[in-house]
């Protein structure tokens, strides 16, 4: 609980909103995590804690017995293939940045250019369904079919089945991330065992503002925002989430500063492709 990350970063969509308003510096456009955050100023925020929260499986479900999972999933070696969960989507945009440097620190020590390092960051709402769909635009599923049982009558995903029934897909919690098949990008869990977290900020009034190209739409929400602009898109559906919520143009929200034992995320970084003229 006291190891804390503290990081800043320059924010472009703060810079374009400022770019003509010559009373602004380039201080104003970056936001920054610290021990000591400023309270007037509203780009300040507290540092991030490093590690989960395990006790997000007694807070979720205060009267279940849950102490196994308590004590034993952040540190036993049976949970090390184990999806991560109890992270804010705060503490998962930290773990980007803090990625994204340790590659930069490799490139450093390598004398490897800068800008061909990657940078991570979580995926866009548009970006997890694309990558959840696996090149099958029309399908329901991230297995590609409309079912989510195959053909031998089995679960294809970690998920509630029915009322009080969370084990008939093998699993009552979350699983090894390698219990079910991948989709056909080779993703695995684009839908059950955990959701996860996106970049992207939950306002049901964006569709209409957003462009068909590469759509997202985020807000960097201040401390003394109201809870409803710190909420942020989760996709895939989780152990504990009906089929519905599975499906690939489905998703829901959190608040970026709530942990739970049934969301995790993973990164995504922009990678640079062959020249066109090379493609034939």
């Amino acid at each position: 609980r006291k190891l804390r990350y503290a990081y800043s970063y320059v924010n472009s969509d703060l810079a374009v909103e400022g770019r003509k308003d010559p009373s602004k510096k380039r201080q104003d456009f970056i936001v920054t995590y610290t021990d000591l955050p400023d309270p007037t100023n509203p780009n300040h925020h507290p540092s991030i804690p490093v590690y989960p929260d395990t006790l997000v499986w007694k807070v979720d479900y205060t009267y279940s017995q849950n102490d196994p999972m308590v004590k034993t999933y952040f540190n036993h070696p049976s949970y090390d293939n184990y999806p991560v969960v109890g992270v804010t989507w705060e503490q998962a945009s930290a773990f980007c940045v803090w990625r994204t440097r340790f590659y930069e620190s490799v490139a450093v020590a390598r004398k490897q250019p800068l800008n061909a390092r990657p940078e991570y960051q979580l995926p866009s709402d548009a970006q997890f369904e694309y990558a959840a769909r696996g090149g099958n635009v029309k399908t329901k599923y991230p297995w590609g079919g409309p079912y989510i049982r195959n053909t031998k009558g089995c679960m294809q995903a970690n998920f509630k089945v029915g009322r009080g029934n969370y084990s008939d897909d093998g699993g009552l919690y979350t699983v090894n991330v390698k219990s079910y098949f991948p989709n056909d990008y080779g993703l695995y869990n684009m839908a059950g065992n955990v959701a996860e977290w996106t970049i992207t900020s939950y306002n049901q009034s964006a569709a209409p503002m957003l462009l068909d190209f590469n759509p997202n739409y985020t807000y960097e929400a201040k401390t003394q925002d109201s809870k409803y602009k710190k909420r942020k898109v989760v996709r895939g559906g989780s152990w504990k989430d009906i089929g519905f919520f599975l499906q690939n143009s489905v998703g829901t929200y959190e608040y970026q500063d709530q942990p739970r034992s049934y969301i995790g995320f993973r990164c995504v970084s922009a990678y640079p492709g062959t020249d066109i003229t090379y493609r034939n």
